[in-house]
């Protein structure tokens, strides 16, 4: 069984940055996938970016790519999500994920088996 728990949401002004965090309790092995989600209010959760646990290969939404980096540190059991020049449009709630025995990086949710339970980020203009 794997808990997640995001942290390091908040308010933030348009332009700048923040990093978000994700801790895992629980075995996290080298072949898992882990992703960052969002969701808005009356839409669906959307992918963001996912990393492999072990290899660190990435993958990101293509909206995302080169504003968002996501990352791992495996002796702290934390997953990253950095988010630089943010836009009102990324506020949403933020998630974090878990994909067991994963030989690829789904950006699907229903194929995530874990979820945290969600931070709020908020862009101000």
């Amino acid at each position: 069984q794997v808990q997640l728990v995001e942290s390091g949401g908040g308010l933030v002004q348009a332009g700048r940055s923040l990093r978000l965090s994700c801790t895992a309790s629980g075995r996290i092995f080298s072949n898992y996938a882990m992703g960052w989600f969002r969701q808005t209010p009356g839409k669906e959760r959307e992918f963001v970016a996912a990393i492999k646990w072990g290899a660190g290969s990435t993958s990101y939404a293509d909206s995302e790519q080169g504003r968002f980096t996501i990352s791992r540190d495996n002796a702290k059991n934390t997953l990253y999500l950095q988010m630089n020049s943010l836009k009102p449009e990324d506020t949403a709630v933020y998630y974090c994920a878990a994909r067991g025995s994963s030989y690829y990086l789904p950006s699907d949710p229903d194929e995530y088996d874990y979820w945290g339970q969600g931070t709020q980020l908020t862009v101000s203009s």
